[in-house]
């Protein structure tokens, strides 16, 4: 597929591929929501020691590769969608459970380095095939 970025320059990219500026928009709003997850953690007074614990759990979720492609795609994207872990420092937030604020926020902060670092959500294709592509 050819895209044309103005009449002389022509850019070949494969379909289904997010590539420059959507792609660094991307990223950015991953690392936009990183960082507000940092700083609102820190405004909680949350443990540090907690937050690097379990920044990384969200990555567990890729167990289910071990199963099959589907399985695996369909338990990755349940830990790596945003809408869990809005919910939980929703719920946190309201009820005064400082925890599960706390865990959302390393939740999401995942989420977003995960995105910052080009990751997303999984097709059941294969564990390369994301929504961005």
């Amino acid at each position: 597929m050819t895209i044309a970025v103005s009449p002389s320059t022509p850019v070949t990219s494969a379909p289904g591929t997010v590539d420059r500026a959507p792609a660094l928009i991307l990223r950015a709003e991953g690392a936009a929501l990183l960082a507000a997850c940092v700083t609102a953690y820190g405004a909680t007074g949350g443990s540090w020691w907690l937050f690097a614990a379990l920044f990384l759990a969200p990555d567990l979720f890729m167990l289910g590769y071990a199963v099959n492609a589907r399985l695996g795609a369909a338990l990755y994207n349940l830990g790596h969608t945003t809408v869990v872990p809005l919910a939980m420092i929703l719920a946190g937030w309201s009820l005064g459970a400082g925890l599960a604020t706390s865990l959302g926020l390393i939740w999401l902060g995942h989420i977003g380095f995960d995105r910052l670092m080009g990751y997303g959500l999984k097709y059941p294709d294969g564990f390369q095939q994301t929504h961005l592509g």
